[in-house]
């Protein structure tokens, strides 16, 4: 049975190590992973923060960090920059093709695991399995997407991506770690800014942006940039620079946020 956003139930983790930045104590408010999501419902979940992997739809609830801020494109006001310009340049011979994940081959884990060995082989993903794979990616509270990118008959990029009623969320996207050169991460975006624009729809959602976290600086490269902050929706034009992101930083963080983990095991 789908649930609308008034009959949601609501659970809380317990502290565990935070994925962003070392030495803090992170936790999650997360939607009962049984329940199957309403688009409506989702859509909400999204605006108010809070981002699906696998079953769970969560967000972080931590006591003295703030620094986890959901991030969306406004696409008809994206304008791409000279690096974006090159990456759009260097995959014009890419086909694009979408599909249910239920229908995922053995090459699109392939591709999965070549990915997470190569750029992810220090982080709690290593290393990947095929139940990890469907358990990310395959199960889902709510119908998803599979935006792939061809060569030929070769798989280069898989993005999965929830279709929300005012845009595209970017759940995870993963390439081949073999053509850098051709920024296929970035390009992913800019293919699915171009997407939505074709859905007539006004955002894409790009999960968290950290400031403090370096692996997530990524997300600042796409302007304008909308950041949830206080509740509220705002508006970055232009990309933040060192001293207002160290302000930005202070005001996000208190010094007793910064744990060290071995205190909570």
């Amino acid at each position: 049975m789908l649930i609308a956003t008034k009959d949601i139930q609501y659970f809380i983790t317990p502290p565990h190590r935070c994925s962003y930045l070392d030495d803090r104590a992170a936790r999650m408010v997360f939607v009962d992973p049984h329940q199957k999501l309403e688009l409506a419902a989702l859509s909400e979940l999204s605006r108010q923060g809070f981002r699906r992997s696998g079953d769970f739809v969560y967000k972080p609830e931590c006591h003295h960090c703030r620094q986890c801020l959901s991030a969306r494109i406004p696409v008809d006001l994206f304008e791409p920059n000279q690096s974006q310009k090159r990456a759009l340049k260097r995959n014009q011979d890419l086909r694009f093709v979408t599909r249910a994940p239920r229908y995922a081959t053995d090459q699109h884990y392939e591709l999965y695991e070549r990915y997470i060995r190569a750029r992810h082989y220090d982080g709690d993903m290593y290393p990947p399995t095929r139940d990890q794979f469907d358990k990310f990616l395959i199960d889902s509270c709510t119908d998803s997407i599979f935006a792939e990118l061809w060569l030929g008959d070769q798989l280069m990029t898989v993005a999965t991506c929830d279709l929300l009623d005012d845009g595209l969320s970017a759940v995870y996207t993963f390439y081949d770690p073999d053509y850098a050169a051709r920024s296929l991460g970035t390009f992913s975006i800019l293919n699915q800014i171009a997407w939505a624009k074709r859905l007539k729809l006004p955002y894409v959602y790009l999960g968290y942006w950290v400031p403090q976290s370096l692996k997530m600086n990524y997300k600042c490269q796409f302007m304008p940039l909308e950041i949830l902050l206080d509740g509220k929706w705002q508006r970055l034009t232009r990309k933040m620079t060192p001293e207002e992101t160290a302000r930005l930083i202070k005001t996000l963080s208190r010094p007793e946020s910064v744990m060290d983990y071995r205190r909570l095991k």
